[in-house]
C-alpha cells in the first residue's frame, strides 16, 4: 500500500498557516477545481491545502504539478478515504486539521467562524463541522435545503453567494462528517482514520466515536460556517464496505445509537454532552442485532 503512495510537500513557514485542509479526491477534476477556488476566495485565514489524489487519469495530477500552491499525495490505485488522509497527515504543519470533500463549495468567512469557535471552547479536546447546504432533502436534520444546483452545470453560484447569509441557522449537535476540524493533538491520539473501514463508509462516526472515547465532548455543527454540497459525486461510484456491521462488531453498538444517543445528532448544540444512560431495551436491541448479523 504504501509504496503505491507518493508525497508531494511545497515548503511554507508553518506560522503562516492556521488550518491544514485534507481533500481527497478521485477522478473529479472539476470539482476538485471549484473547491478549491472557493477556498481560495472566501477563506480569512491562512489555508495549507493538502490533495489526496487517488488514480487521478483524468488531468487531476498533472494540474496538481502545474500548480504551486498545493501540497498533495498521489496513489496509483483508489486507496479510499482512510488510507489517504492518514497518508496526508505527515505533511500537515498546522495545529488543525480540516477534512473537505471535492464536492463541495465553501462560502465566504467558513473558516473565520471555525476559528471564532475554536477559540470560544478554549480546549483541544472538540469535533466541529460546519454547516452544509444541499440541493434536496434526505432526512438530515443537520442540512439546510436549498437548491443552487445538482451538479457544476447548474450550479447557480452568483445566487448563492448572494444568498447564503439568510441560511444560517442554528448551531447542531453531533459533528461527524466533513466539513470538520479537530486539534492535530486528537487527530495523533486516536490515529487518525480506522483502515478497517476502508474505503470509507462509516469511518467518520468511528472517528467520532474514538474521540467521544477519548473524553471528547464537544460535538458541535457550526450554523453560520456554511458550505454548499453536491452530494457525493465519488461515493456514488465507490464499492462500498460494510461499516454499518464493522462499527456495531467493533464498538458493541449501532451507529445509530451512538449518533442519536450520544451524539444527540440533529438537536440545538447545548455545550459539552453528557454520557447518556442507555434503556435496558436499547441494549438488547444491540446486542440482538450483534447476533443477527
Amino acid at each position: 500500500m504504501l509504496d503505491q503512495i507518493t508525497k508531494y510537500q511545497r515548503s511554507r513557514p508553518p506560522s503562516d498557516v492556521r488550518f491544514s485542509v485534507l481533500i481527497p479526491t478521485w477522478n473529479n477534476l472539476p470539482y476538485l477545481q471549484l473547491c478549491i477556488r472557493s477556498i481560495q476566495s472566501h477563506s480569512t485565514l491562512p489555508i495549507q491545502i493538502i490533495v489526496i489524489v487517488n488514480e487521478g487519469k483524468d488531468g487531476t495530477l498533472e494540474w496538481l504539478r502545474d500548480e504551486t500552491d498545493f501540497d498533495f499525495v498521489h496513489a496509483q490505485q483508489n486507496v479510499g478515504i482512510c488510507y489517504g488522509l492518514n497518508a496526508a497527515r505527515s505533511l500537515v504543519i498546522s495545529d488543525y486539521i480540516i477534512y473537505i470533500n471535492d464536492d463541495m463549495y465553501v462560502l465566504p468567512d467558513w473558516d473565520g467562524k471555525m476559528w471564532t469557535n475554536i477559540q470560544g471552547l478554549g480546549t483541544k479536546m472538540f469535533m466541529l463541522s460546519s454547516t452544509m447546504i444541499e440541493p434536496t432533502t434526505n432526512g438530515n436534520k443537520c442540512t439546510v435545503v436549498k437548491d443552487y444546483g445538482r451538479d457544476i452545470e447548474s450550479f447557480k453560484e452568483t445566487e448563492l453567494l448572494e444568498n447564503y447569509t439568510a441560511l444560517y441557522r442554528d448551531d447542531w449537535s453531533g459533528s461527524t462528517w466533513p466539513p470538520n476540524v479537530i486539534h492535530v493533538d486528537m487527530w495523533d491520539l486516536v490515529g487518525g482514520f480506522s483502515i478497517e473501514f476502508s474505503p470509507g463508509m462509516y469511518s467518520d462516526p468511528d472517528l467520532s466515536m474514538k474521540l467521544y472515547k477519548a473524553g471528547v465532548r464537544h460535538f458541535k455543527g457550526i450554523g453560520d460556517s456554511l458550505v454548499y454540497h453536491f452530494g457525493s459525486r465519488s461515493t456514488k461510484r465507490v464499492r462500498k464496505n460494510l461499516g454499518r456491521k464493522t462499527f456495531l462488531f467493533k464498538w458493541g453498538i449501532t451507529s445509530r445509537t451512538f449518533t442519536t444517543l450520544f451524539l444527540k445528532t440533529g438537536q440545538k448544540y447545548d455545550g459539552a454532552l453528557t454520557t447518556p444512560k442507555l434503556a435496558i431495551t436499547t441494549k438488547w436491541i444491540n446486542r440482538l442485532k450483534r447476533v443477527l448479523e
